[in-house]
């Protein structure tokens, strides 16, 4: 094969701003074609026509490469490529694909600027362009934001499309008809006389040629899956018990640890006594890691009994210990010296304030646990010049890069295997765990090891999401809102996380704001500002990052602005929202919930909205106050994601976001005592329970101008509307999560 042939083979478009034709940096790095590694060890008769299609003659491989942590990442992105290729999603086999500059992510980097997703200024799209470059340049091999659909849905479908022109001229190759006589049909090509051909039949001549690139995507009336109820190409094993996830990982000869660090987060371990340990049965080892130690058994249980039998020096936290400490330390920071971002200043709040009557309140939230049904676990077989790393992980190539700085290797010698995860809601953008298992792994080479942590551990040892301190003030005329003064102090989730990939952390961090600076509101004096709060307690992106909390603060102080001024809360937003998309979201939940209407007695409608991840999101909680406490009745969602791909799986995302935003209002929080978090499991970390969980009506709109993803949005508008309801009901304005500490829930 000539040169030219061999760059197209291993070569593929890349990035979605040269496939939509979108803002393109004319670097040469940037338009330089991305190397495919499935070429690499590919078997005869095996043809990768592009980074994301793989066949043989046993069948089709689908690369996905962004994790499915519980979300369908997999089948969607299988959806998006099927497509295209016209295959059936479900006959294909699915891979995550290796550690891969080529599978970056382009779109998830803009969360972090100071850009409004309603903005479409020359600016924005040269900012979001940047990113997109700067994304690439890293190999940002990410999974998070809510970005995946965004990032992937040109590049898969085009992907496809490629896949399935060069199966085409395969077969003009063997059968020597023209282009304009073949097509293709749930993975066939069919000839004129209605033949069909297999594509797996055709997969060592489409190995020989160069690909198809100049391609033309179907229209979507022509579309089989895409925008129809789908089936999940996992929702089989999981309903049958047979889906693998990484703790389920198994090896021949492979052995079973766990480790037990510091319960004070970021304390040494000054020494250890495990004899008692190491007499105990099926212990083969105790051995001493970072801050720890770990043991080695036969299996899960004995590995934690052995573990606790392990008598520790624990040493004090460097972080300053007491929840009252540290949020009095988040108080503390609302100072000009502290002062991280002003991103929203129009109109003059300081006049608009100086002569009116002026509502203050001060809204808190704690740290939250991530907290997945499936702990951290990892499996890892370290050789003389190998590292294998099997985990459910959001970050696989920072785990390789990390990975390769703790062991000396070489970064090409280490491989990772991303398994789906049972949970994360961030945890997994993490890589702790896996550092623990590698140094296990250091001491015992050669040995295939599972690492899995207690649900204890799991707790203890999170990076949570920060407490976070609003001092809202605000002023009302001719019976609305004329000024909205919000202030947030929080410590930066960007330095805390950036620092444990070796990333810089540079400007302001958006996630202090997010969800509250870039709601589209056109009051007349209206003003959001960051305060950042010096490092605490280690701290991560959680599901939905700064607008988790920002939209309980933000929309819980818009409510008692409405009431301030005497107006309906529905019809204020939408007398001051300007953006078209969200006022057709506010509208729609108006009137699934009958907004207006009377409930009776005893019970109350609570109206929240926040735009994040460029998804405009209203819920109305109802509820009704019982003799025993607050019983949530239902709940009413409307969304607008520019298209929904999958109804299904739309409607599952809007609801599982529901639950898990009020669930967390109402019940949870992270606590610390001497640098020790207080809850260990989940008897002290309560979510929703079934009996509580209300009936939850979505309707997905399709007015946005871009095609947004939908796992995060619906979790920030529900512990505000769950407030507000409550007050609505019983005349009770509750300014702290959880809820629970304020009101009893039946």
């Amino acid at each position: 094969m000539g040169r030219v042939k061999t760059i197209a083979r291993r070569s593929f478009l890349i990035g979605s701003a040269a496939v939509a034709g979108g803002v393109v940096f004319g670097t040469y790095l940037y338009k330089r074609e991305g190397e495919n590694p499935l070429l690499d060890g590919l078997k005869p008769g095996e043809t990768a026509i592009t980074p994301y299609v793989k066949i043989d003659a046993q069948g089709i491989t689908l690369i996905t490469p962004r994790a499915d942590v519980g979300q369908g990442a997999w089948s969607m992105q299988a959806h998006m490529i099927a497509e295209e290729l016209d295959i059936d999603p479900r006959s294909a086999k699915l891979s995550p694909g290796p550690a891969d500059a080529i599978y970056y992510n382009g779109v998830v980097g803009a969360e972090a600027l100071p850009i409004a997703a309603t903005s479409d200024t020359m600016l924005a799209r040269g900012g979001r362009g940047a990113v997109d470059v700067m994304g690439k340049l890293m190999g940002l091999h990410i999974t998070g934001g809510s970005s995946t659909v965004p990032d992937m849905y040109d590049r898969l479908r085009m992907a496809g499309a490629v896949a399935r022109e060069t199966l085409i001229k395969a077969a003009m190759k063997q059968t020597g008809l023209p282009r304009d006589q073949l097509g293709t049909e749930n993975g066939c090509i069919v000839l004129p006389d209605g033949l069909k051909i297999e594509y797996i039949d055709l997969a060592s001549i489409a190995a020989e040629i160069e690909p198809v690139q100049d391609v033309t995507l179907r229209d979507p009336s022509e579309w089989r899956y895409l925008t129809k109820p789908q089936k999940r190409t996992d929702i089989v094993a999981k309903s049958t018990g047979r889906q693998i996830y990484g703790i389920d990982m198994q090896m021949d000869g492979m052995v079973i640890a766990t480790t037990r660090t510091n319960p004070a987060i970021g304390g040494g371990l000054n020494g250890f006594d495990a004899e008692a340990a190491r007499q105990m049965r099926g212990v083969s080892a105790v051995l001493p890691i970072t801050g720890g130690i770990a043991v080695v058994a036969d299996n899960t249980w004995r590995a934690f009994q052995a573990a606790q039998a392990v008598e520790c020096d624990w040493g004090p936290s460097p972080y300053i210990g007491d929840s009252a400490d540290q949020f009095a330390a988040v108080a503390a920071s609302f100072t000009d010296d502290h002062r991280d971002s002003r991103f929203k200043d129009e109109g003059d709040v300081e006049e608009a304030l100086q002569d009116a009557s002026v509502v203050e309140a001060e809204y808190r939230i704690p740290y939250l646990a991530h907290a997945p049904m499936e702990p951290m676990s990892v499996v890892v077989k370290l050789t003389e010049r190998r590292l294998d790393i099997w985990t459910g992980t959001q970050i696989p190539r920072f785990v390789k890069a990390n990975m390769a700085r703790l062991t000396g290797l070489d970064g090409d010698d280490i491989h990772v295997h991303v398994l789906m995860s049972g949970g994360s809601f961030g945890r997994r953008l993490e890589d702790d765990y896996i550092a623990q298992a590698v140094e296990i792994a250091m001491q015992m080479p050669d040995t295939p090891i599972k690492m899995i942590w207690q649900r204890e551990e799991d707790f203890t040892h999170d990076f949570p999401r920060p407490l976070a301190i609003a001092r809202g003030r605000g002023a009302v005329a001719d019976a609305g809102i004329a000024a909205f003064d919000l202030s947030i102090a929080a410590p930066s989730v960007a330095e805390s996380s950036l620092a444990r990939l070796n990333q810089p952390a540079f400007g302001p961090d958006v996630a202090i704001v997010a969800g509250a600076w870039d709601q589209p509101f056109q009051i007349p004096n209206y003003r959001v500002t960051g305060y950042r709060t010096p490092a605490m307690v280690p701290i991560s992106s959680w599901r939905s990052v700064g607008a988790s909390g920002n939209g309980f603060m933000h929309e819980s102080f818009m409510d008692e602005m409405c009431h301030a001024a005497g107006a309906d809360p529905l019809q204020e937003r939408l007398r001051l929202c300007w953006h078209d998309a969200s006022r057709k979201v506010l509208e729609a939940v108006g009137e699934m919930s009958e907004w207006g209407s009377d409930l009776g007695p005893n019970r109350g409608r609570g109206l929240a909205f926040t735009l994040a991840f460029g998804v405009p999101v209203a819920e109305v909680v109802e509820v009704t106050n019982t003799a025993d406490g607050i019983r949530i009745d239902k709940v009413f969602v409307a969304a607008d994601v520019g298209r929904v791909l999958d109804p299904v799986n739309f409607e599952a995302q809007l609801q599982g976001g529901v639950i898990f935003g009020l669930g967390h209002a109402m019940n949870c929080e992270l606590t610390y005592r001497d640098g020790v978090a207080e809850q260990d499991n989940y008897h002290a970390y309560e979510g929703m329970r079934l009996h509580q969980t209300p009936l939850i009506m979505v309707r997905g709109l399709e007015n946005g101008d871009k095609i947004r993803g939908i796992g995060e949005p619906a979790v920030p508008p529900a512990a505000p509307a769950l407030a507000n309801a409550i007050f609505a009901a019983t005349g009770q304005r509750i300014r702290e999560l959880p809820l629970s500490k304020s009101i009893d829930f039946v």
